[in-house]
């Protein structure tokens, strides 16, 4: 079975739509490439963050349990109590800090978490609208090749979603396509 294409296009207006919907919407996907990009960088910065304080707060837990160890040793064990008070002070004094430090690493790394949870969200948007994108100018693609104007209609409704989830990842809008994030995540 052959297939003939002819070099000729009937309808040169569907051809023109054609070529402004893909123009548009690989401009539109360069530059949301380039964002999303940088979001992916933010997002890699604030799970660095957040392991190295959340492991900064279970060394500061753990120098506060051998500071509380060592200081119950210490006054179990001391014949002179007066000669080992300026080690149980010194002692009393890190426990104190490591006390007053590690909810403060809680706190950042549960911020820096949040950071990470709060541009995964971008991220999804940019994700959701590259590949609408993808799927849009396939779409155009093969309505050139099939002369089918609805083809193109339906190449424009996916591009358009594209477009409105690229915005939003632009703009910073909570909107999120949680049915889609699910269904491919």
């Amino acid at each position: 079975m052959e297939i003939e294409v002819s070099a000729e296009a009937k309808d040169k207006r569907l051809n023109r739509r054609v070529a402004i919907t893909v123009v548009v919407l690989s401009v539109a996907t360069g530059l949301c490439n380039i964002k999303d990009g940088n979001i992916v960088q933010s997002m890699e910065q604030a799970q660095s963050g957040s392991v190295d304080l959340w492991n900064e707060y279970q060394a500061t837990k753990t120098k506060q349990h051998l500071a509380e160890t060592s200081r119950a040793q210490i006054a179990a064990v001391a014949s002179d109590p007066a000669r080992v008070a300026p080690i149980l002070h010194g002692l009393d004094a890190d426990i104190a800090k490591y006390k007053q430090e590690a909810p403060r690493l809680a706190e950042q790394a549960k911020a820096q978490a949040a950071l990470y949870d709060a541009l995964n969200v971008h991220d999804d948007q940019f994700d959701a609208s590259d590949a609408a994108i993808a799927t849009a100018i396939s779409v155009a693609a093969v309505s050139a090749l099939a002369e089918s104007s609805w083809l193109l209609v339906v190449a424009w409704v996916f591009g358009a979603f594209g477009l409105f989830m690229g915005l939003c990842g632009f703009a910073g809008w909570g909107f999120h396509p949680d049915v889609l994030s699910t269904l491919l995540g």
